[in-house]
Parts: structure tokens; sequence; C-alpha cells
């Protein structure tokens, strides 16, 4: 396990259970929905049909996701690097009486054989937590030809200019484009991954992936400012606070 793996680990499972009441609420509303602003996947379309397929999300978490989809017809499979975070999916499993398999393990070292899933999704799990140039290649791998992963989380733009006081995105530029990969927390030791648009396409290219779409989000209309949000409703109403990407892996799962 890479450093930065252990490190993601501990802080999670220190504080799964601070996160439990928002993954609980999340797990009870109907709708799919994406993200800090909750925008309903019937609105973005950024799955397929998912009934029949067998989908993994790659950093559940409390698997909220997981369970939409599962409710949905999906044959669904929750990875997570987090025992703390799995303890808290298993016990709305129970509660909401959706079952799944939850499987404790890092997404940089996905542990399934090649070619099996249709489909990959992570909604601010792998695609911040993960090493890109580790965990694409093994989406790419444990993905069939043809199969689908979509991620959702942080924009770019959001990234560079995210203050490093941890406040809120701020209207200057904050940090480099060239050289964006690592971003550490000093606060509690996590670290995060976040690449350049230049720099993912490449990447996902390189591993197989043509991109489909890359759809940029920001706040809905009469939105307003929580605390856990990393932009105001006001900065989001005018730059993309979130971003999805959506790619296919080639038919022969070559760029």
């Amino acid at each position: 396990m890479g450093d930065h793996a252990a490190l993601n680990r501990a802080s999670w499972d220190a504080c799964a259970e601070d996160w439990a009441e928002g993954g609980r609420k999340r797990w009870a509303r109907g709708p799919m929905r994406w993200g800090t602003w909750q925008i309903p996947e019937d609105e973005v379309g950024l799955l397929p049909v998912v009934d029949g397929l067998d989908v993994v999300e790659l950093g559940c978490g409390s698997a909220y996701f997981s369970s939409w989809l599962a409710r949905r017809g999906a044959h669904a499979v929750g990875l997570d690097n987090s025992w703390g975070q799995l303890a808290v999916a298993a016990r709305f499993q129970q509660e909401f009486d959706v079952s799944f398999p939850l499987v404790h393990g890092d997404a940089e070292r996905a542990p399934f054989k090649d070619a099996s899933f249709d489909l990959a999704v992570s909604e601010y799990g792998a695609i911040i937590w993960c090493d890109p140039y580790r965990w694409i290649p093994e989406a790419s791998r444990i993905l069939r030809p043809g199969g689908r992963l979509v991620t959702f989380g942080n924009s770019y733009l959001l990234t560079l200019t995210f203050p490093d006081d941890g406040l809120k995105a701020t209207e200057r530029l904050q940090r480099p484009h060239f050289g964006m990969h690592r971003f550490a927390d000093d606060d509690d030791g996590a670290v995060e991954f976040h690449l350049p648009h230049g720099e993912m396409i490449r990447l996902l290219r390189d591993c197989g992936f043509e991109v489909e779409s890359l759809v940029e989000i920001g706040a809905p209309p009469g939105a307003t400012d929580t605390e856990y949000r990393m932009a105001t409703a006001d900065w989001a109403s005018r730059w993309p606070n979130e971003q999805a990407w959506v790619v296919r892996k080639t038919e022969t799962g070559r760029p």
C-alpha cells in the first residue's frame, strides 16, 4: 500500500461516523443524485441504463451511491479503503434492506479479476483519494471492453483557486497548473489527487479509454451555502466547482 493510501485509510477510519448522518440521508432519498449540489441523475444523464449491469463503486464510503445503483437493478459492488466507512455502509444495508457486496480494498490494487464489470463509478471516491496513475489503469483492467467509467468530483478550476487555509474557493489562482497531481491536507493527514484536463485526457487514452463527455457543474438556481461545500453558491453560479468524466473502454482496451 502506498503511503497516501495508509494515510487516507487512517483519516477516513477516524472520521467515518462524522459523515454517517449525511450518508444516511442519501440512502433514504429515492432519486439518484450527484455531488454536493445533489444534481439529479435524470437531469445530467451521466449513467447508462444500469439494470442488469455488473457495477463497481470505487471508493464507496457509506455506499449510498451503490445503494441507488442496486435499487435500479444493477449488480452493485462497493469497494472502499476504510473499514470504518464500510461498517457504516453495512449498518445502512440492514436499516434499508438493500444488500450488495462490500469489499475492503484499495482501488489502486483492485481485488477483482480482469474484465469483471460493465461499469465503474466514483463519486468523490477514488477520483479524489487515489493516485490517478495507479487507479485509472486498474479501472481499465477490471472493466470489460465497451464498459464505462464515470467519475464525479472537484473541478479543475476549483482546485486551482482553493486556498491552502482550506476555507472556500477564491477568485484568484492559488496553485500552479503545471505539476498538479498530489495535494496533502496537513490537518488530518489525508492526501488528495487532481490532474489538469489535458493530463487527464492523455492518461485516460493511454489506459484504453475514449472520452465521451466532460460535464462541468455549478450551483443550481436557488442554491444556498453550506459549510462542507468548497465554494459558495455565488462562486459556483459563475464557475464550475464540480466535474464529471464519462469515458468508455475501447473494444481492444488500447489507445
